[in-house]
């Protein structure tokens, strides 16, 4: 049994894998005399992290482990030379001492370097060793373009196992050296109880890593940091997040199981209140996640990445605004609110206004597979589809309204890609085929998980029309449901956009970096 408390300081060897040595750059322009005894240092605990990158901006996040003054400078070497300093920003208690600025000023389509060290707020002369992280600005000319996405981290128990090499499938997308990573949601498990020793059928022992905040169900404020934190403790996350950009989305365990304004929490919770419970996981997902901020709504997750004239990135936030889970059959929109009418028409305006050839729309929930609110008994909807096949009811209602809108409005190349059902699959929507007719043909991928246990697959609603074009999952049957990351169905989509035709290639890949599934997508042209 391994055990740690997720307050354990990780050693700077494991802080610096995947990131650029830092050697005597670390002190470039310093010019005020530093205590150098290790002991009295302030420690960067968990990491470096960048993310929703554009062609002048990025966000970076980083972590103390006392009050202390981020120093975050920049460089487009990776000597350091010609360093640009960045505003000190306060790491203190009222944020679990986790620190994001947003960098601006940026300039477009270059690799840069970047380093964070904390200043001790009690004595400023003591400093933490620098970390150093890097990220590619998005271009304004055409250049090739690539990204991974999946979801699902940590889920079902299924932790870090150090032996097993770890939430492995991180270091393979690392090998793939993406623009960025979108991580469609399920950022943590914060509703799953991690154990330090589970016994596979094969019977060989899955070991756990275990913290006191992942051997319990989140509901304090601080439970929720913890479940951020242990996915910090992984060396293939660190490594990953260090060098590459991560846009991130929340689905629902970021707070518990299917959540929604009519969720019902019973034992083993204390806290009954889901709207409570909601509140202190947005906090610690803003505070954990690179995210930018957004002054008139503080925990807004939707907003458009755009990264160059190829390709802008909707992501989209299908928990926050949702009605209640139920039977899914309205007849009025305004009764079946999922995406919620601000954000439906925020959506319409980007997707219009979008010069971007591509336009793919980042969803944390498929459209069209069923998914149950209570599976066990096959009653109410998580997700959009209500399972009756036929003409859009529901939370189909919205989704009628946004097709339909993008077909009148003449919005080309809309790619959908999601995760959350923990299985790989490439779906093809074809009016032809649908009860609901009145849109263009679109394609949505999904893949997942990065490390969780391995469902499905899920029933289709042909409302839409999909078709399943390649599906890999768990043979059916009970005993094939929550297969460990050990039995390798992990799943992770990789996108690569070429300049000079403008081709989008979806690549479905495993943690073994198998090309499980591929296809290229014309654009076109208005």
């Amino acid at each position: 049994m391994k055990i740690r408390i997720t307050e354990n300081r990780l050693s700077r060897r494991r802080f610096l894998t995947g990131t650029a040595a830092i050697g005597a750059a670390g002190f470039v322009g310093i010019a005020a005399p530093r205590i150098s005894r290790a002991a009295a240092r302030p420690l960067i605990t968990h990491g470096i992290q960048s993310g929703d990158v554009g062609a002048d901006r990025a966000v970076l996040w980083s972590r103390a482990d006392r009050p202390a003054n981020a120093v975050f400078e920049w460089s487009t070497t990776e000597s350091f030379k010609n360093v640009r300093a960045l505003p000190k920003l306060a790491a203190l208690p009222e944020t679990d001492y986790t620190v994001k600025l947003l960098a601006t000023d940026l300039p477009s389509n270059q690799d840069i370097f970047y380093r964070v060290r904390f200043q001790d707020l009690a004595d400023t002369t003591v400093e933490s060793e620098p970390l150093t992280g890097h990220f590619r600005t998005a271009p304004t000319e055409l250049r090739d373009v690539s990204f991974t996405w999946s979801g699902d981290t940590c889920g079902q128990g299924w932790g870090i196992d150090e032996e097993r090499g770890g939430m492995k499938a991180y270091s393979t997308m690392l090998r793939h050296s993406p623009d960025f990573f979108l991580h469609s949601g399920d950022n943590i498990y914060a509703d799953g109880v991690i154990q330090a020793e589970v016994k596979l059928p094969d019977g060989s022992t899955w070991k756990n890593l275990v913290t006191p905040e992942k051997s319990k169900p989140a509901e304090t404020l601080d439970e929720f940091r913890g479940q951020y934190k242990y996915n910090f403790m992984d060396k293939n996350v660190l490594a990953l997040y260090a060098q590459v950009p991560v846009l991130s989305q929340w689905d629902d365990h970021e707070v518990v199981n299917n959540w929604s304004a009519s969720k019902v929490l019973a034992a083993p919770y204390t806290e009954k209140s889901i709207a409570l419970m909601a509140a202190r996981a947005a906090q610690a997902f803003h505070e954990y996640m690179p995210i930018a901020s957004y002054p008139e709504e503080p925990n807004r997750v939707y907003r458009k990445i755009a990264y160059g004239p190829l390709l802008d990135v909707f992501m989209i936030d299908m928990r926050t605004y949702r009605d209640p889970n139920g039977d899914n059959l309205e007849t009025e929109e305004s009764k079946a609110a999922f995406l919620g009418a601000e954000q439906l028409a925020w959506l319409k305006r980007e997707l219009v206004s979008s010069k971007a050839v591509w336009k793919v729309i980042a969803a944390d929930m498929p459209l069209s597979l069923v998914v149950w609110d209570n599976g066990k008994d096959k009653k109410g909807f998580e997700a959009v589809s209500n399972n009756e096949g036929g003409k859009p009811l529901g939370r189909e209602l919205e989704f009628a309204d946004l097709l339909r809108y993008i077909k009148a409005a003449n919005v080309q190349n809309t790619v959908w890609l999601t995760a959350d059902v923990h299985y790989t699959a490439a779906h093809y929507y074809d009016p032809n085929k649908a009860q609901f007719q009145d849109f263009n043909p679109f394609w949505e991928f999904v893949s997942g998980p990065i490390h969780a246990g391995t469902f499905g697959p899920n029933d289709l609603d042909m409302t839409f029309g999909p078709e399943v074009k390649y599906v890999k999952a768990p043979e059916p049957g009970e005993k094939n449901q929550n297969l460990s990351p050990a039995a390798g169905f992990q799943f992770f989509g990789h996108v690569k956009i070429a300049a000079d035709t403008g081709v989008m290639t979806v690549t479905l890949r495993d943690t073994a970096d198998s090309a499980l599934w591929s296809t290229d997508l014309e654009p076109q042209r208005i």
